[in-house]
């Protein structure tokens, strides 16, 4: 269902607004380089800057522009649980593929209250829906035996997105989830070893820029040829590493930005990069480029 490559789309701005036809273009070279899905209003998407309204919007544009020729995994995750829902309930109304979930943020919930605000969400709607854990983030991690509760009593829940930026947490999750429960990589840098223990692809930030570059290294992967997969993971591992630079996504914006493709205007409290960021990433471009 979930296997391969999927972009987690910035949300590009200009003079404060939503840029959407910018937004659209990105999309585009999506589509071109076959990836298999994008997933806008993520972390990267700036979702916590965006208000409802622009938050809905972006999913809807996104629909629209993908067409069905590729799947759209909509950000509608929240730490407010009745936020959450009529998020994931309006995405659902639009026609996305799924919607990903991260695990509620600052009110740092007990293990029970995840597994009870991620099974109100799943009996709210009926689509697909992605997990989403990344501890550097939102102070918490989704329990291995909390992922695996929620993936027995929700038919609904299918996958999780793995950013607790170890390969050991992937086999941790494979030993107790269903063998047809997914696992993606939500980190460039971690994809391939992620994959050889049981992942099936990445949410990539990278791909924003370089869609078939990832798409290629993924599916090299997917198919078994590490040997391959490898060498085009040595040669992308300096911009991966890059992108995180500074706080994500102003990085990705950054580049996007120097190849002409979006302003790289980003909403308070970010801020652009340093000088001394922008040097360093305008040097690993021309590696990538």
């Amino acid at each position: 269902m979930f296997k391969g490559t999927y972009t987690a789309l910035v949300t590009p701005f200009k003079d404060g607004m939503i840029d959407a036809s910018a937004f659209r273009e990105l999309i585009c070279k999506q589509i071109e380089a076959s990836v298999e899905g994008i997933v806008p209003v993520g972390t990267t998407g700036e979702s916590p800057t965006l208000s409802e309204e622009e938050h809905l919007r972006v999913i809807e544009l996104a629909v629209r522009e993908a067409d069905k020729k590729i799947q759209v995994v909509a950000g509608t995750g929240a730490n407010s649980t009745k936020e959450a829902i009529a998020l994931t309930s309006g995405a659902e109304s639009m026609g996305v593929d799924a919607c990903l979930l991260v695990a509620p943020y600052y009110n740092k919930p007990s293990q029970e209250g995840l597994y009870k605000h991620f099974m109100a969400i799943a009996e709210s709607v009926e689509i697909p829906l992605v997990l989403y854990s990344i501890p550097g983030r939102c102070g918490i991690s989704i329990g291995e035996e909390t992922v695996a509760r929620l993936a027995q009593d929700a038919d609904n829940i299918v996958a999780i997105k793995e950013a607790g930026g170890t390969v050991d947490r992937v086999s941790s999750l494979r030993q107790v989830l269903p063998e047809d429960f997914i696992i993606l990589s939500g980190d460039d840098g971690l994809t391939l070893p992620f994959i050889s223990v049981g992942a099936s692809g990445v949410i990539s930030v990278a791909s924003n820029l370089i869609p078939d570059r990832v798409k290629k290294m993924v599916d090299l992967a997917l198919s078994g040829n590490f040997k391959e997969a490898e060498l085009e993971h040595r040669k992308l591992y300096g911009f991966f590493t890059t992108l995180f630079v500074e706080t994500n996504p102003v990085p990705i914006k950054a580049a996007l930005a120097a190849k002409g493709l979006i302003s790289e205007d980003v909403r308070l409290p970010l801020v652009g990069l340093s000088d001394q960021s922008e040097k360093k990433l305008r040097t690993v471009l021309k590696t990538v480029l």
